[in-house]
């Protein structure tokens, strides 16, 4: 090979088919739709910009559309979407990836679907539907489908904040030490083993129990529940529809906070921008001390979701059911495998808020601890704990009719608004609480749900940051030393499992979380109520 000349190589070079248009091909095969091969131009001719922060995708700008797309961008996060999709048309459709334009409006093409396919301004290319898609079906509708690639792999990955009486002067001096036990306390990173006592029986009756199973272990307080969606429990959770791998998968890992964009935080109130909302909340000045969670399922809804994928590709074939991305694997939400699907789903759900309410009891012993005093005299209530990977029935108002839908949020959060019958009693007159966690070392965000959400996306709004670099790019163009110092220099204190890890997760890898948050509240679909800010970070 030493020896091969320099137009040898190149010749032999040529003779190897690109990887990723062979890829491609295959999966165009696989997917069974071939895209139309179009420029730039011509695709923003599908494009619509119908107000300054959304735009509309008409019919035809994938085949098979039953609904138009929708996406909510302002003028910043607007550049990285059309970016996406100009590569996309200059490849011509070659590359191992569809732009979340694309995919959208490939959920679009789904049976059953009503209203439209809608991105949320943190949308992201994701598995199947776009990472900040929501998208409801007709549950009367014999073709509706359910698919667990508008749900996600890390089912009920999701957010709590809890608030403390706390300020920023009694947490400072101290903030090293916490952060150590906070650490010490929480298990943390892949594969990581929990320290809550479980048995299989257990495991069993927490699948079906949710949040329940915390309280009745002495895990979690009354209140919790009151302060969680669903009430931390989903009904039609079936045990026996969790396989022998999940389960098995998620014995040792209750409890876990896990890797990747997984963290608890200890955040300071930055900015009240609705006081009232803020004073239903618990909130009451700048400088409180709040504790954020965000995990989800773990190991467990990663093999529901595997699970579910490989029966509904036969279900697809039996039904003859035609998508435009093999990733969009579903099945009828009545046949067996649809309803099999949700069962194990609302399982895996309830055993993320056990996993959620694990973490705030050994968050709560950790403060008690540092404090010697109890979590009750810190008052560490929960303000609200809010899932963004779920499927869930829900009534909304349909071309003037009232219709049961089955609302898919894949990083996408429910924004219900005041008076709506299913969040507390304490927020009615403010609308549901929004958790939206910020990257490691930015800010994060409480929002309420409004009327408009509603009607305009189901009662979703945004998740997070979302990606612009994809994790491998992210590890390519970052140091890890370069993220951790500049978190030092800002302040914040930070406890890392996989320090090779943390350039994936640096602020740098995502989209501007005050963008989306502000591109949200400008749109009306959710309202900003509080700012807060990191001063420790704990991480997988």
């Amino acid at each position: 090979t030493n020896q091969m000349s320099s137009a040898t190589f190149q010749s032999s070079l040529q003779a190897i088919p690109p990887i990723r248009s062979a890829m491609t091909t295959a999966q165009a095969q696989l997917a069974g739709v071939e895209y139309e091969k179009r420029t730039y131009e011509e695709e923003l001719e599908y494009l619509e910009k119908i107000s300054p922060v959304c735009w509309r995708v008409k019919k035809g700008f994938v085949p098979n559309m039953k609904v138009e797309g929708r996406f909510y961008v302002n003028s910043h996060l607007e550049k990285l979407m059309l970016e996406e999709l100009k590569q996309f048309a200059g490849a011509r459709g070659v590359g191992g990836f569809l732009p979340a334009a694309k995919q959208i409006c490939n959920v679009a093409a789904l049976p059953g679907i009503v209203g439209a396919s809608v991105g949320l301004p943190d949308v992201h290319s994701g598995y199947g539907f776009a990472i900040g898609n929501m998208a409801a079906f007709d549950m009367d509708d014999p073709e509706g489908i359910v698919s667990p690639g508008g749900v996600g792999f890390d089912i009920n990955c999701g957010v709590r904040l809890l608030r403390t009486n706390l300020d920023i002067s009694d947490v400072e001096p101290v903030k090293e030490q916490l952060a150590q036990s906070l650490f010490d306390h929480i298990p943390v990173g892949v594969g990581s083993k929990g320290v809550i006592p479980m048995t299989a029986q257990d495991l069993e009756e927490a699948l079906e129990m949710g949040m329940d199973w915390s309280l009745r272990e002495g895990y979690a307080w009354v209140e919790d529940k009151e302060h969680c969606e669903e009430y931390g429990r989903m009904l039609q959770a079936d045990a026996s529809k969790v396989s022998a791998r999940a389960k098995k998968r998620g014995l040792p890992q209750l409890g876990t906070l896990g890797a990747g964009n997984h963290y608890a935080e200890i955040q300071v109130v930055e900015e009240i921008c609705d006081k009232e909302a803020a004073n239903k909340m618990g909130i009451t000045r700048v400088g409180q001390i709040c504790v954020m969670i965000h995990s989800g399922s773990r190991g467990l809804g990663h093999q529901v979701a595997t699970d579910a994928l490989v029966s509904m590709e036969a279900a697809m074939k039996r039904d003859g059911i035609q998508v435009n991305d093999r990733q969009l694997a579903c099945a009828r939400i009545d046949s067996q495998e649809g309803q099999d699907y949700l069962k194990s789903m609302a399982a895996a759900a309830n055993y993320a808020w056990v996993n959620r309410s694990s973490m705030t009891f050994l968050c709560r012993q950790a403060f008690a601890k540092q404090f010697q005093t109890s979590p009750v005299e810190l008052d560490m209530h929960v303000i609200y704990d809010v899932s963004h990977n779920i499927a869930k029935v829900e009534k909304h108002m349909v071309d003037g009719q009232m219709k049961n839908l089955l609302v898919h949020r894949k990083g996408s959060t429910r924004a219900f608004p005041p008076h709506h019958p299913l969040i507390p009693v304490d927020y009615q007159t403010i609308g549901q609480p929004v958790l939206i966690g910020g990257t490691m070392g930015t800010c994060s965000y409480v929002l309420t749900g409004t009327e408009r959400g509603f009607k305009e996306t189901f009662g979703s709004t945004c998740h997070g940051a979302g990606r612009a670099l994809s994790r491998a790019k992210s590890r390519r163009t970052l140091e890890y030393q370069d993220v951790l110092d500049k978190l030092e220099q800002q302040g914040i204190a930070i406890r890392v499992a996989s320090p090779k890890l943390v350039m994936e997760e640096a602020p740098e890898s995502y989209k501007d979380v005050t963008q989306v948050v502000d591109t949200c509240h400008r749109a009306g679909i959710s309202k900003k109520a509080i700012k807060l800010r990191p001063i420790a970070v704990i991480k997988g």
